[in-house]
């Protein structure tokens, strides 16, 4: 599919490349006052992760929410998965899976939480992904999406130092305004659309990097940090990430 800018082979090549994926999640994962606060104010009661294999935020939910939980993707490697919900001490049965190809499935429940994290930056319309988030939430439900920024320093570490997995992402769809504009058009009521994180880099497979471009990430990191940590703020020149939050009205 021309959509596409990823093959299943990438991902089963990426994920089959990762070690230590059963970690124990913790209660403050990234994004957990944003999920806290949806969560709580919509008295939210059922969530899907789309494209979140091995499913850390469909455990995180179920670990210290306890939602529902259903993870969909089109590649789940069940032993992962499993090794993963151990970790946390929940069982199999904890989390609903459904390994299918989003473009050939047809909602069969919808959903008061619908997020994904990292998966709307793999296809080339932004529009049509978003809107097959949108098909899976309920009446008055919520959207919670994010995405890296690559047009931030981060990206430009990752254009020079990691050009193959950046030409896997696109990079037109990180724009705060542009998300706004389709969840509008998609008649939603959009909550925030906006740059987060005040800095951050990161490479994949960082441990099979050259020395000298590990030494060279770190001490650009340490800059990052205490510059942003000196003066705090959200840019699109140095926050590592994009969140959207919309309703279904």
């Amino acid at each position: 599919m021309e959509n596409l800018l990823t093959d299943r082979k990438f991902w089963v090549d990426y994920w089959e490349s990762k070690t230590g994926l059963s970690v124990n999640i913790p209660a403050n994962y990234l994004f957990h006052q944003q999920l806290r606060e949806i969560i709580e104010k919509q008295g939210v009661k059922t969530a899907i992760e789309l494209g979140g294999f091995p499913g850390y935020y469909a455990v995180f939910l179920k670990k210290y929410f306890k939602l529902d939980v259903t993870l969909l993707d089109y590649f789940v490697h069940t032993p992962v998965t499993n090794s993963l919900l151990e970790a946390n001490q929940l069982k199999e049965s904890d989390i609903h899976i459904v390994e299918t190809d989003l473009f050939n499935y047809e909602p069969e429940r919808l959903y008061d939480l619908v997020l994904s994290c990292g998966l709307i930056e793999h296809f080339n319309d932004t529009a049509d992904i978003i809107n097959r988030h949108v098909n899976f939430v309920k009446p008055g439900g919520t959207l919670f999406i994010t995405l890296p920024n690559f047009k931030a320093l981060n990206g430009w570490f990752q254009k020079n130092f990691d050009k193959e997995n950046y030409d896997k992402h696109n990079i037109d769809c990180m724009d705060p305004e542009l998300l706004q504009k389709i969840c509008k058009e998609a008649g939603l009521e959009v909550l925030q659309s906006r740059y987060f994180g005040h800095f951050s880099l990161w490479l994949e497979n960082e441990k099979q990097k050259p020395a000298s471009l590990r030494l060279f990430k770190k001490a650009v990191w340490l800059a990052g940090k205490l510059l942003t940590k000196l003066i705090p703020f959200n840019s699109r020149q140095l926050s590592p990430y994009i969140i959207l939050e919309a309703r279904k009205i």
